[in-house]
């Protein structure tokens, strides 16, 4: 008999936010932090595919002729302000009600997204390729880390680049992202994260080589309650991102 087909989906990370998918647009709602948080990972989106690909961020649509997916897109938080940055945009999401729902803000706004309920190993396997892939919070609620990692990465054109933003999986993300944000602050819902899930760089690097990557920067992002937002850092013990590009061949 066939071995049975590897999945990156964990059906109940992708039931609870399905759960919560009416709250994605709502700025006060259970989304609440990662409305705060979007800023900060816009701009480093946003000044590194500048950078990359010579376009001008203070152009009105420097993107355009560029192809990016938004892998476990949620509500369309990304997916919208690279549209309106030029982009061709696909927002793929394992949930078909967050699908649903980013489908709906986009048409309010008249803002062109190709929404697909799927998963990255089928994106994969029907050949799509992209010149810039975003993984956003999504490493630590996937079931295999390696294999969607991979995923991704045959996604991610020669000479191309993916971004991904998670959690380090440190005593210190224990106490604040996990204990403080959801059990103190209540910021999110418990057991939005596990802290067997999170994800130390290392890991995460080591994922990105097998996938082809080579890991070309990377920062720490902060929280600071006195001006109640968030920054890019040089601490990277709780929250993160990293950018990753493919050699051209």
């Amino acid at each position: 008999m066939p071995e049975p087909r590897r999945s990156t989906i964990d059906a109940g990370e992708v039931e609870r936010f399905s759960a919560l998918a009416a709250e994605w647009w709502n700025p006060n709602g259970k989304f609440r932090p990662l409305h705060k948080f979007n800023p900060v990972r816009l701009s480093y989106i946003r000044d590194q595919i500048a950078a990359r690909f010579g376009r001008d961020p203070r152009a009105a649509r420097p993107f355009e002729g560029l192809r990016i997916l938004d892998i476990g897109c949620g509500g369309g938080l990304l997916c919208e302000p690279m549209a309106r940055l030029g982009a061709e945009v696909v927002g793929a999401d394992a949930s078909e009600t967050n699908i649903e729902v980013a489908k709906l803000h986009a048409a309010e706004g008249n803002v062109s997204i190709d929404y697909r309920a799927t998963t990255a190993e089928d994106l994969a396997e029907a050949g799509e390729k992209f010149d810039v892939v975003l993984n956003m919070e999504v490493v630590e609620h996937v079931a295999d880390i390696d294999l969607f990692v991979a995923k991704c990465g045959e996604m991610v054109k020669p000479g191309g680049i993916m971004f991904v933003a998670t959690i380090n999986r440190t005593l210190k993300a224990l106490g604040l992202a996990i204990i403080g944000a959801e059990y103190v602050l209540r910021w999110l819902p418990r057991g939005t994260h596990q802290f067997g899930k999170l994800v130390r760089p290392e890991e995460l690097e080591k994922a990105l080589g097998g996938a082809g990557l080579t890991i070309i920067d990377r920062t720490g992002v902060t929280y600071n309650p006195l001006a109640d937002r968030w920054a890019r850092s040089k601490d990277m013990d709780v929250n993160y991102m990293v950018l990753a590009e493919k050699g051209s061949v």
